[in-house]
């Protein structure tokens, strides 16, 4: 007879009270790992950023000291060959120039180190080709306060958004101290963050609507819409109860903006913008100062969207000192050349109109 093998029965170790005991560890060690790669793919960045800016200031240097065009092209070309043999496709004819670009538009290495810290080189590529100074330090500091990606980049630049801020309309030298402020203290101001004229194409409406029919549109695209106004906003209330002296009035958005810290009350208009809608904006925001301003916010600023507006009209009436911004919207997309050539007509008329000191 077979002698029966003995069953060993082996005592089950429970686990769960260790697993429960490392639950904090391992998190704990997670976000050590996580933030030291953080910081390591930042310096990584800030080298390479830094690293392509010195190649294209000796590039440059050499470039210089010819000054044929012939000779630039060749050159590029055969260092190019060089380098990607030896290091790989990073070094590629077309991005050498985008470094010889790099640093020619921030020749300032004091300007350099703010720009590697936070953008990415596709950032950097998107921005330097731009024709305009002004226009490169705006989306540069923009990208970096409101840590757009390559793609929100590249769609900002798409719907000329600098040409449609109050800055791109001051004279160079006051829109360099408004960007000197945000690169140095991180300050916004409501001519950086209010467009005009706002996109809102997507609400879909059709060519005849009525101002209920243009708030419905916008509550029900809100997203967009909020994209459409800026990193910041956050959507509060619709039709806002404004009681004073017993009489109602509704204030048809308000929002908050976060790097701004204050209310922003928002009326809608079908028609062009009228005197009057600066009394009724201003009833509005004296309101909120008093009943919902909270400690340590700044006082509410207004935003008037209106179908349109006649620039003396709104210069006239010193709306800036009210807290309050016009702006005109666009419900239907225009083609991109008629877009771009109203706009740097607006921007154009504003800047010769600050120059002359004219209303």
């Amino acid at each position: 007879m077979r002698a029966k093998a003995m069953r060993v029965t082996k005592t089950k170790v429970p686990v769960r009270t260790g697993v429960a005991v490392a639950r904090p560890l391992v998190t704990d060690l997670r976000g050590l790992i996580l933030q030291a790669r953080q910081q390591v793919a930042q310096a990584v960045n800030t080298g390479l950023t830094l690293l392509y800016w010195h190649i294209g200031s000796r590039i440059r240097c050499d470039l210089l000291k010819e000054k044929r065009a012939e000779y630039g092209a060749k050159i590029l070309q055969a260092v190019s060959a060089k380098l990607v043999a030896e290091f790989g496709r990073g070094y590629s004819e077309r991005n050498l120039a985008n470094m010889v670009r790099f640093a020619e538009v921030f020749p300032d290495p004091v300007i350099l180190q703010a720009v590697p810290a936070k953008l990415s080189w596709t950032h950097v590529v998107s921005i330097i080709w731009l024709d305009d100074p002004l226009k490169r330090d705006f989306y540069a500091e923009m990208c970096r306060i409101e840590r757009w990606s390559t793609r929100t980049l590249e769609k900002k630049i798409g719907g000329m958004l600098f040409e449609r801020t109050a800055l791109s309309k001051k004279p160079a030298k006051l829109a360099e101290i408004e960007l000197k402020q945000l690169r140095e203290k991180d300050k916004l101001t409501p001519d950086l963050v209010f467009r005009d004229p706002y996109f809102l194409d997507f609400l879909g409406l059709k060519d005849t609507y009525a101002e209920r029919d243009l708030e419905a549109a916008i509550l029900r695209q809100m997203e967009a819409f909020i994209l459409e106004l800026g990193v910041g906003f956050a959507f509060l209330e619709r039709q806002k109860r404004v009681s004073v002296d017993g009489v109602d009035h509704y204030l048809d958005l308000l929002f908050y903006h976060r790097h701004l810290r204050r209310l922003v009350a928002v009326e809608l208009k079908l028609e062009d913008f009228k005197p009057g809608d600066k009394g009724q904006m201003e009833l509005y925001l004296g309101w909120l100062n008093r009943y919902e301003r909270k400690e340590g916010e700044e006082s509410p600023i207004g935003l008037i969207l209106c179908a349109g507006k006649r620039q003396e009209t709104v210069e006239l009436l010193n709306l800036e000192r009210s807290g309050i911004q016009v702006s005109s919207y666009w419900t239907k997309a225009l083609p991109r050349v008629q877009m771009e050539r109203k706009l740097h007509e607006a921007v154009t008329l504003a800047r010769a109109r600050l120059k002359l000191g004219a209303p």
